[in-house]
């Protein structure tokens, strides 16, 4: 009996996967039709972008400072050993524009746009409101998630250089402070380790963190049901589920750079 009941759980975990990855799809595929047809929705596009880049500033300012004067303190602790203290800048540049300027940028989105994102759609798909949209002739997709992806796809990569701007910033004044590093040589090793090709593959990398950030906190929202407990639980699975995503697509995204 308990052996037909753990291979029901299963049955019934797999089916609901396969179901919900072929709504995302659905999904995905109406987002990107709207892209590209009218109506373009400018002014909510530019809302958005407001709400996920201009409000976003504050965080990305005081973590990327903080995360470039850590990964300084750290990395010129190491290259001390070999008195190769002027290393420290470059090696945190470069780690910064392949992996952690958009990690962390997608990381901060997610829990902070993504999260709103997720509630704001659940919290109208429980209360009815998208139902009155499609009545009204209005489709849901174009008029509330298109606006959401663009701008996030638009705003990421803007995030992450800005992070990564700042973030060689904190890794300066740890070097300059403890561990005396001159500053000619700290930018001539910038210039000489990290390449222009890094930071376009960073950029490259935040931009689809900014897709799925949104399409999946748009996708949750939108397939939430259950009143105010179904809105919490399409929000925590919306930040959850973007972060893992985030981390397994860099793995592949960093595969395919490498080839």
């Amino acid at each position: 009996m308990i052996g037909v009941r753990f291979v029901e759980s299963i049955g019934s975990s797999v089916k609901s996967t396969i179901t919900g990855l072929g709504q995302y799809t659905i999904l995905c595929q109406r987002v990107l039709f709207w892209m590209f047809h009218p109506p373009l929705r400018v002014r909510l596009i530019f809302k958005q972008l407001e709400f996920v880049g201009n409000r976003s500033f504050g965080i990305i300012f005081l973590s990327s400072i903080f995360t470039g004067a850590v990964l300084g303190l750290q990395l010129g602790t190491i290259f001390g050993i070999f008195k190769a203290e002027g290393l420290m800048g470059a090696a945190t540049a470069k780690s910064m524009a392949l992996e952690l300027a958009p990690m962390m940028c997608g990381f901060i989105v997610a829990g902070r746009a993504g999260a709103a994102m997720a509630a704001e759609i659940a919290t109208m798909r429980v209360n009815e409101q998208l139902d009155a949209m499609e009545a009204m002739g209005v489709d849901p997709v174009s008029y509330l998630i298109v606006p959401r992806v663009v701008s996030s796809v638009l705003m990421m990569p803007l995030l992450s250089a800005l992070f990564l701007f700042l973030g060689t910033i904190g890794t300066y004044i740890i070097g300059i402070l403890m561990f005396h590093v001159d500053t000619q040589v700290f930018m001539s090793q910038l210039k000489w380790l990290v390449e222009s090709d890094d930071v376009f593959k960073g950029l490259t990398k935040a931009a689809v963190f900014g897709f799925i950030i949104s399409s999946l906190a748009c996708y949750k929202g939108y397939h939430a049901s259950g009143g105010a407990k179904g809105v919490g639980e399409a929000t925590t699975e919306a930040v959850v589920l973007s972060l893992l995503m985030i981390l397994i697509s860099d793995f592949f995204i960093s595969l395919a750079q490498l080839s």
